[in-house]
């Protein structure tokens, strides 16, 4: 498969994992309310995020690293709604 076909595969998935976020962001934002969000989901997740970012840096992986660098400040964000309004 042609090279750039794959890196726009993999912009695509990006872009639907990393908006899926921004829901559930708007949302806690708005309602000043994370009592229904799993902390520890969310820790976890935030920690997994970091970890992909990082190797995406490593290995050249541009896809990988908007998806994560991105996901990561919109998971980061609810985490800390969550720390801040439980």
């Amino acid at each position: 498969m042609d090279p750039s076909v794959i890196k726009l595969i993999g912009f695509a998935a990006a872009t639907c994992t990393t908006v899926a976020y921004a829901p559930q962001a708007i949302k806690v934002w708005k309602t000043r309310s994370a009592r229904d969000i799993s902390l520890g989901m969310f820790l976890i997740m935030v920690l997994g995020l970091a970890l992909w970012l990082v190797y995406g840096l490593l290995s050249g992986d541009a896809p990988l690293v908007a998806a994560n660098a991105i996901t990561m400040v919109l998971a980061g964000g609810i985490l800390l709604m969550k720390l801040k309004y439980g």
